[in-house]
């Protein structure tokens, strides 16, 4: 156009604003403030790998758009974005005058930051530099992305927004102005006809949907449809609901195909009535037992480590993993890992949860899990003890459905626990995650049995900071059906309109991935129900031909007396929790019932479709390094790693599906030249996402894969900044009170 190209000194040669990409937004995302010429920082050797491009801060994200164009894998979010809601704290500094400051909301800035470092909730740390950007520039991007990274409420999150104008522009697309479920298989068990059947699929013959909590008159963190026994009357459940906390009446999870159940409840606030309550709800239970066993209550209060203790183990082993220096010695390392208690407390829950299992499978009893609330230790436990006895629930959307179920619709408090809204960080505590890491110590432990992947784990947990689900924004079902009826009232949505189809769950993962991409998540070595496997010499489907019900763990759960825990006032020490597991599994003279039960268990070969109870060992129990080290440059092993083994497999087995589809292809009699079926399923329809056509590794294949640590701060000092004592002194995450007292 004749006009001369704009280049700043610094900056690589052939740099100019011309050469940066242009900006993907999403419906309803708008750019806020942005500034040229930012360096970000690669390498704390030197600057010569670090990238130049332009920074971005929209509604939804924090955006770096690089001079040469990364490849987008995610459907939402680029390479180097950030949505606002994963920024745990905004920190500024100016290294020439020896200032820095953490930004909130609505802050003033006094000086022009010179650099920019961005706290991540998904443990990445980002930097950036403005040494070539201009200062104002630079100090407005800096302030906007502290604002819209701390919204002053709800509806402020930009899935409010997406989704509504999403709703909108495909709405030619919908049948009779309403779309079923948006396409979704996975149950969300806000209406009965999803309970009737997860009630038919256990064979829980003797329980009942129950409709008391509809528009919820009874309790406003239940879902509107329960399932509770079919002799306890819904006039009685109207009037023991006064008597527990928050009226969460006992809120069936499953049963065992011998009639055993297990049950949730919150705890009796009134002592007097807690006899009397205790036996009708007892008698119920016991009466939907075929053989009229005994009901056992396991107070998890008492034997489990609570919201604070997890919160603080979480920020030990973060601290470890992304900020303290990697080369220490790998004892040291390894120890320090320990010290945090984040695996002890991976242990303490499957341990508890194992020991249930013993109860519901081994004696044939229905257990109650209590909590004072209901809304946290019970769900990661209930959980895990469906994932162990029901192979349904390790299945992709068996295990969506669980998490589901026992998560979202039972109330678990999403918005209050992952602080979306940065107002309380008492009540902040990494629940789900810790459930996900006991999901991936099973899976570590029996990788076939697991129809998804630990990519799959991971991207859920990422899911958790990307504010355009139904799932992980609200602390209940009524706070998310009445803000969502907020939102279609706002939006012009028409009544009647279903929720899952205006504001979708994260189990749509169209939104986020590609159907390739979405072929990340399946297991190659999965055996369940409809894998196809070769038995002489013919491919057959897989068939559970008897169910099979034990468990393993090496240990002795507490005593009972009168059907509650005893001795279990505080959560044991490490010491004391290892010493409650066998080394080995030989016979002794003393052995207790549980002992010998977990023993017949491992004597016996591990049945994928049948119960599944992890190993407890300290050595069993590993860190989850795609997690806690995926974005650590040097944790990361170049064409190494789980990958390399998941690379093969995928291989093999898509060359096993296509054989099977080319037999399938020929349909002739028996002699005569067989012909091709026209119907060929497209290449792009496989269940693998390495293909059998590519024998040669990929050259991007890290142990980290699919996520790239590229751009994530090295904890090596830097060079002329006082920002590497700045993050040395911290304790960790960065807090106003560390930078006041922090002298340079």
């Amino acid at each position: 156009n004749g006009k001369k190209k704009e280049t700043k000194p610094g900056c690589p040669v052939g740099f100019t604003l011309a050469s940066f990409s242009l900006i993907c937004l999403s419906p309803g995302e708008i750019v806020v403030n942005e500034v040229n010429f930012v360096r970000k920082c690669i390498s704390a050797e030197s600057s010569q790998d670090d990238l130049w491009g332009k920074l971005i801060c929209t509604n939804f994200k924090v955006s770096f758009i690089p001079q040469d164009k990364s490849q987008l894998s995610h459907l939402l979010l680029g390479e180097h974005d950030i949505p606002l809601t994963c920024l745990e704290q905004v920190v500024t500094a100016n290294d020439t005058k020896g200032k820095k400051k953490v930004l909130g909301s609505n802050q003033k800035l006094k000086f022009n930051p010179t650099e920019l470092i961005l706290y991540c909730k998904d443990l990445r740390i980002i930097r950036f530099c403005f040494d070539e950007a201009g200062p104002e520039s630079a100090k407005k991007v800096c302030l906007a992305i502290a604002h819209y990274s701390h919204p002053a409420d709800l509806q402020l999150l930009f899935g409010f927004e997406y989704q509504g104008r999403r709703y909108h522009a495909s709405k030619e697309e919908h049948v009779n102005g309403s779309a079923p479920r948006g396409g979704l298989r996975t149950p969300i068990f806000d209406r009965p006809s999803d309970w009737d059947r997860e009630i038919k699929r256990t064979g829980a013959s003797e329980w009942r949907v129950c409709s008391i909590n509809e528009r919820y008159v009874i309790s406003l963190s239940l879902p509107e449809y329960i399932v509770v026994p079919v002799s306890l009357a819904d006039q009685d459940l109207k009037q023991y609901s006064i008597f527990f906390a928050d009226q969460r009446i006992p809120l069936w999870c499953w049963n065992h195909p011998n009639g055993s159940a297990l049950v949730r409840m919150a705890s009796i606030s009134d002592p007097l009535q807690q006899r009397k309550i205790d036996q009708k709800v007892f008698t119920a239970i016991t009466k939907s037992h075929p053989q009229r066993s005994e009901v056992i209550r396991y107070d998890l209060d008492k034997s489990l480590p609570n919201i604070q203790d997890i919160q603080s183990a979480f920020v030990k082993v973060r601290q470890i993993c992304v900020i303290d220096p990697f080369e220490e010695s790998e004892e040291r390392w390894l120890s320090s890992i320990e010290n945090s208690r984040w695996l002890e407390y991976v242990r303490a829950f499957l341990k508890h949860s194992a020991d249930i299992v013993y109860y519901l499978d081994g004696k044939n009893a229905s257990v109650i899990l209590q909590e004072e609330e209901d809304r946290d230790l019970n769900c990661v436990v209930s959980s895990l003890v469906q994932l162990m006895l029901d192979p349904h629930y390790r299945s992709l959307i068996g295990f969506q459905s669980l998490v589901q179920k026992e998560w979202v619709m039972a109330g678990h408090r999403f918005l209050d626990r992952c602080n979306h809204l940065k107002k309380n960080e008492k009540e902040e505590s990494p629940l789900f995650l810790m459930f996900l890491d006991c999901v991936w110590q099973m899976m570590n432990q029996y990788p076939a049995a697991f129809e998804f992947t630990e990519a799959y784990l991971t991207v859920l947990s990422d899911s958790m900071w990307i504010p355009l689900f139904s799932t992980f924004l609200f602390n209940s079902p009524q706070q998310r059906a009445q803000h969502l009826m907020d939102f279609a009232k706002n939006k012009a949505i028409p009544q009647g309109e279903e929720q899952a189809v205006y504001f979708p769950p994260v189990w749509d993962w169209s939104q986020q991935f590609s159907t390739k991409d979405q072929t990340l998540f399946n297991n190659p070595m999965y055996v369940g129900k409809g894998a196809a496997c070769v038995q002489n010499g013919e491919v057959k489907t897989f068939r559970r031909t008897k169910k099979t019900y034990s468990s393993t763990l090496r240990g002795t759960p507490a005593s009972l007396r009168n059907g509650l825990k005893i001795g279990e006032d505080s959560l044991t020490r490490r010491g004391s929790l290892v010493s409650e597991l066998k080394s080995d599994f030989s016979p002794v003279k003393d052995e207790s019932p549980s002992e010998r039960f977990f023993r017949d268990w491992f004597s016996r070969a591990a049945d994928q479709q049948g119960l599944l109870i992890p190993l407890l060992l300290p050595s069993h129990v590993a860190l989850w390094k795609l997690y806690f080290l995926r974005w650590v440059p040097e944790a990361c092993i170049p064409k190494g790693g789980p990958i390399t083994a998941y690379h093969k497999l995928s291989q093999l087995v898509d060359e096993i599906e296509i054989l099977q589809s080319q037999l399938r292809q020929y349909k002739g009699p028996s002699g005569s030249t067989p012909f091709p079926n026209p119907s060929r399923p497209l290449s792009d329809q496989r269940r693998m996402y390495f293909k059998a056509a590519s024998p040669t590794p990929p050259d991007f294949l890290t142990s980290s894969f699919p996520f790239t640590p590229m751009g994530n701060l090295c904890r090596r000092s830097f060079q002329g900044t006082p920002i590497s004592k700045f993050l040395n002194g911290a304790k960790i995450w960065l807090s106003t009170e560390t930078l006041a007292n922090d002298s340079l």
